[in-house]
C-alpha cells in the first residue's frame, strides 16, 4: 500500500492524470494556461511543456519544477494513476500494452533511477514530497516486483 500512496500523492498523479491536462500544485488542480498532454505528452502547439518547465528547477517558491524530460506520457500510453484502485493501479503498471512496453526489471529500473521519478523527491520549493523517501519507495517497488507482484483484491 506504501508504493500506492506514493503513486497517488500529488508529486507522480499530477503527471498520470485521468485526461489530457496536466495536474498541479499539492491539491493536484488542472494546470493553468491550458495546456494540455499533446501526442508525445509534451504539449502542444505554442504550450509546449519545455516552455516553462526547463532543465532543472527554478529558483523560488512554487515555481515551475524542472527535469529534461518533463512531460506527461504519451497519448498512445498514458499511464494514469489518478482514480484507480490499487488493484487497477497494480494491474496496468505490469501490463506492458499500457506500461511502455516495460519488462519487470524496466519497471524497476524506471522506479529506482529514472531521473523523472526522481525528481518528484525535487519538487522545488513549497510543494509536498511524496509520503515517504524514494530509497523507502524503491525498496518498497523492487520488492513488490521480486515477490511476484502481487494484485491486491481491490
Amino acid at each position: 500500500m506504501g508504493v500506492y500512496k506514493v503513486l497517488t500523492s500529488p508529486r507522480c498523479m499530477n503527471c498520470h492524470p485521468a485526461g489530457d491536462v496536466p495536474l498541479q500544485g499539492d491539491d493536484s488542480h488542472l494546470h493553468t494556461m491550458g495546456v494540455q498532454r499533446g501526442v508525445d505528452g509534451h504539449g502542444v502547439y505554442a504550450l509546449k511543456c519545455a516552455n516553462c518547465h526547463q532543465a532543472e528547477n527554478a529558483p523560488g517558491l512554487h515555481t515551475p519544477p524542472g527535469n529534461p524530460k518533463w512531460g506527461l506520457p504519451p497519448a498512445d500510453m498514458k499511464m494514469v494513476f489518478q482514480g484507480r484502485t490499487p488493484r487497477q493501479l497494480a494491474k496496468q503498471l505490469l501490463d506492458p500494452k499500457q506500461n511502455g512496453g516495460k519488462s519487470r526489471q524496466q519497471l524497476i529500473e524506471h522506479a529506482t533511477s529514472d531521473g523523472i521519478v526522481l525528481g518528484g523527491w525535487n519538487p522545488g520549493e513549497g510543494r509536498t514530497l511524496p509520503p515517504m523517501s524514494h530509497a523507502e519507495f524503491a525498496r518498497l517497488f523492487k520488492t513488490w516486483i521480486d515477490k511476484g507482484a502481487y494484485l491486491p483484491a481491490k
